[in-house]
Order: structure tokens, then C-alpha cells, then sequence
């Protein structure tokens, strides 16, 4: 009779730690900001994005709310899933998974915890390098989605002049774009309808004010091709 192959010991299971880690982004001082934490005196770097482990029965965006809600003291207009990070880049928490969470934040929110402070998206300080790759990815996800879907609208009061929608526009695509060809894409687009508002910004002629347009009116348009049209 053949010797049976020995059976193996079953490992020891290792819990795996998980860290959902948020990147809120708002206009912020004609740059487009982000949210970053001040990290306890012992870390190795100062600052770091906004961070927990999900708690028992929590979803992942539920956790991403939690976490964001804690820092702005509202919820953000947006939320994304970024991607997942095993890698051997360090975690200030080193969590073995981060999952990262792209979110905006219109401008006007505040911050209500002190030790929270927005930073230039291109001038952010040294963050530990998983941190600044969840920052880099969810930057051009972001950027990404600016012509597949109206996430400009959500960083905006539900009124506004076509300079404030251009300017949102901007600071989210990194880049800027020729007034002219911007305001008749948007018209060959419907993705704007104008009110009876007007409002005063400076010596200048007072501009009128536009609110986004019903889904209805813009039929099968998807949106506007910025990439064909920068300054």
C-alpha cells in the first residue's frame, strides 16, 4: 500500500487590518484643495488624509461619510471608489488595505475641528507614500469623470454665473480653457438653463445667472469635450 502525502497544518489566519482613507476635494483660493489631518507628534510626517477601519456592518462609503463628516461636519457632495492598495507603500496606520475614496466638498463648507486645514492639491506637504498615491489616483479619476458627468455642478451653489462654472471647471481639469469655445459647448450641450437672476461682480455689467439643466433637456448628451478646446 502506498504512503499517503502527509496532511498540512492548516496556517495560522492573519486578520488582515483595512483603512478607508478619504480625499476631499474643494475649490479653495483659485486652487483645488485638499483635506488633510494633523497626524499625532509621533508619526513620521505631519499631515495625512483622513482615515479610519470601517466598523462592524459598516459599508465602505458609509465609512468614507463617517470619516469625511467628521472632518468637514458635512457630507460631501460626491463620493468615489479610487481603488484598493496592498502594497508595500507605508500607511501612516500600516494598514495592510487601503481603500481610497475620492469626494468634493463645495467651497463654502467649513472646517470644524482644528487640527484639519486644506492644502493646495499641487504644493500638499510630505504625506506617508501610500497617502500621496490614493491623492495622485484619485486626481485623475476625478479628472476623468469631468466630461462624463456633472461633477462641476456639485462644487457650485444651485445658482451661479458661467465665470464661476468655467473657473470650477478649471481647477478640476488642472488646466485652463478658452472662454468662447467653453460657453458654446455648453449651450450645444444643454447641460446649463439660464434663470431671471443677475448678479453684480464689480464695475462690470451685472452677469446673469445659470442653474443646471433638467436631465430631460439634455436628452442623450452626455456632456462637454474639454480636450478640445484649452487655452
Amino acid at each position: 500500500m502506498r504512503d499517503r502525502p502527509p496532511v498540512p497544518i492548516k496556517a495560522a489566519v492573519r486578520r488582515t487590518t483595512l483603512a478607508v482613507d478619504v480625499v476631499v476635494l474643494s475649490p479653495r483660493t483659485d486652487a483645488l484643495a485638499v483635506l488633510l489631518i494633523r497626524a499625532p507628534a509621533s508619526a513620521r510626517e505631519r499631515w495625512s488624509l483622513p482615515w479610519d477601519a470601517p466598523q462592524p456592518g459598516e459599508g465602505l462609503e458609509d465609512a468614507a461619510a463617517r470619516i469625511a463628516n467628521a472632518a468637514l461636519g458635512a457630507a460631501p457632495a460626491y463620493f468615489e471608489q479610487v481603488g484598493a492598495l496592498s502594497d508595500g507603500r507605508r500607511h501612516p496606520g500600516d494598514a495592510d488595505v487601503s481603500v481610497g475614496i475620492a469626494a468634493l466638498s463645495p467651497a463654502g463648507v467649513g472646517l470644524p475641528i482644528e487640527d484639519a486645514e486644506w492644502f493646495p492639491l499641487a504644493s500638499l506637504p510630505a504625506l506617508a507614500p501610500r497617502h500621496r498615491t490614493i491623492v495622485d489616483r484619485a486626481a485623475a479619476v476625478v479628472r476623468q469623470r469631468v466630461d462624463q458627468s456633472p461633477l462641476a455642478f456639485r462644487l457650485l451653489a444651485p445658482t451661479f454665473t458661467l465665470s464661476d462654472l468655467q473657473g470650477v471647471y478649471e481647477l478640476l481639469l488642472g488646466r485652463r480653457l478658452h472662454k468662447a469655445s467653453f460657453r458654446r459647448a455648453l449651450q450645444a450641450s444643454y447641460l446649463v438653463e439660464p434663470t431671471d437672476e443677475w448678479r453684480s461682480e464689480g464695475r462690470g455689467r451685472p452677469a446673469q445667472l445659470f442653474r443646471y439643466a433638467p436631465k430631460k433637456r439634455r436628452g442623450a448628451r452626455r456632456g462637454v469635450r474639454f480636450d478640445l478646446f484649452t487655452e
